[in-house]
């Protein structure tokens, strides 16, 4: 069987199941909202105004109990509850327990919108129309996910538009990290029926400029701090990846997964690439890469399938679709219980992985890679999906 009648087959299966899984969902619904949310979210530990701003805890919620709550700070999700097979619930996101955490402990990104650009930029230097932009520098000596003060330190404006749907909105100013332009960002956050929770990124500018939003959520689905996540079964729906060199920058090519422990295009746990000798492996520290996303399969929207991860014990699922041409899979390798979570256990090594759908990495300063350029007059608009389920 090759590859791609491979994929198409695991689509048809997940179509499948999610059917099945679907009315098993509707029969729990009532077990599902009688169950108290562990570790729930205070909104008196989330709220505080800042000058003229107001930081305050949103939170959405669908038919199944499937609950999501957000921060304004960061535009952090900083709690996600689903169910297990048995319908229980757990919190499956990386977060910390209150706003003064966010605002005053060790700088991170859980769970945050990264902008202006999600991943590397080399040496923080791009050039647009022969001009050329110097970024803050923050990762050695490279641009990682926005700056020093990126989209996950600044305030947002938020507003509910219904019991299962947010948006958060802001204006990042000319100039703002280095880069040109005013961008008018919009994020929509939707909590469907289906368990799928939707990100909408929309954005427009007065100034040609650089644009790619990503969310930055750490998963673990046995729940936050309930051990690594080396265990979960991997599917990334990709033949080719960006590989790097030691600063994490791409170098320019795309290669093969093929007999590389990048190699996802059939399911396999997390561990079995990470003791591995490949260079890329060592130079990551484990996972931090980009995935070159196949075009197909795709769901109703047109929306690439980009993963699928299964934790065997407590049967959840997650699916990942995207309009994004790239993903980032990283294994939670920099980790290391310098913070707790919302139930008070620290956050560890390979304790989570994020799924971070995207351009490429150094996209402005590679030019066969996609382009990152929005012009004024055009309007930056990507969709993402975590789609959850459970096995059987």
């Amino acid at each position: 069987m090759n590859r791609l009648s491979y994929v198409l087959l695991v689509l048809i299966g997940m179509q499948i199941i999610s059917c099945k899984q679907s009315r098993k969902a509707e029969e729990n619904i009532p077990a599902i909202q009688q169950q108290v949310y562990e570790n729930e979210i205070l909104s008196s530990d989330f709220s505080k105004i800042v000058g003229k701003d107001s930081i305050q805890l949103y939170t959405i919620i669908n038919k199944n109990g499937i609950k999501a709550d957000f921060t304004n700070y960061g535009q952090r999700l900083i709690a996600l509850h689903v169910p297990d097979k048995n319908g229980k619930l757990e919190d499956v996101v990386l977060g910390l327990p209150t706003l003064d955490d966010y605002m005053n402990g060790p700088k991170n990104n859980f769970g945050a919108v990264i902008g202006r650009y999600g991943n590397r930029i080399a040496k923080g230097k791009f050039s647009i129309e022969g001009k050329d932009y110097q970024l803050a520098i923050n990762n050695g000596e490279n641009h990682l996910h926005g700056g020093l003060i990126g989209f996950e330190s600044v305030i947002w404006k938020g507003e509910m538009l219904a019991s299962n749907s947010v948006k958060f909105q802001r204006i990042s100013a000319h100039m703002e990290e280095g880069y040109p332009g005013n961008l008018d960002v919009t994020v929509t956050y939707t909590l469907t029926d289906s368990n799928e929770l939707k990100i909408v990124y929309e954005a427009n500018t007065d100034q040609t400029t650089v644009v790619n939003l990503t969310n930055h959520s750490y998963f673990n689905l046995k729940g936050e701090g309930k051990g690594d996540v080396n265990d979960h079964v991997m599917f990334i729906n990709a033949a080719y990846y960006t590989p790097v060199d030691a600063g994490l920058i791409p170098i320019g090519t795309l290669e093969s997964v093929d007999g590389t422990p990048l190699d996802f295009q059939e399911p396999k746990v997390l561990k079995e690439g990470l003791d591995s000798q490949h260079e890329q492996i060592i130079l990551g520290g484990g996972y931090d890469h980009n995935f070159v996303l196949n075009k197909t399969p795709t769901n109703k929207e047109g929306l690439v399938l980009a993963a699928r991860v299964e934790e065997v014990q407590s049967g959840r699922i997650m699916e990942v679709y995207t309009s994004k041409p790239g993903m980032q899979l990283y294994g939670g390798n920099f980790l290391n219980g310098s913070s707790s979570g919302k139930n008070g256990e620290p956050h560890e090594k390979n304790g989570a992985f994020c799924l971070e759908t995207q351009y490429f990495p150094d996209s402005p300063n590679q030019p066969e890679f996609p382009s990152t350029l929005l012009q004024p007059g055009e309007t930056y608009k990507s969709t993402t999906v975590y789609k959850f389920d459970v096995s059987e």
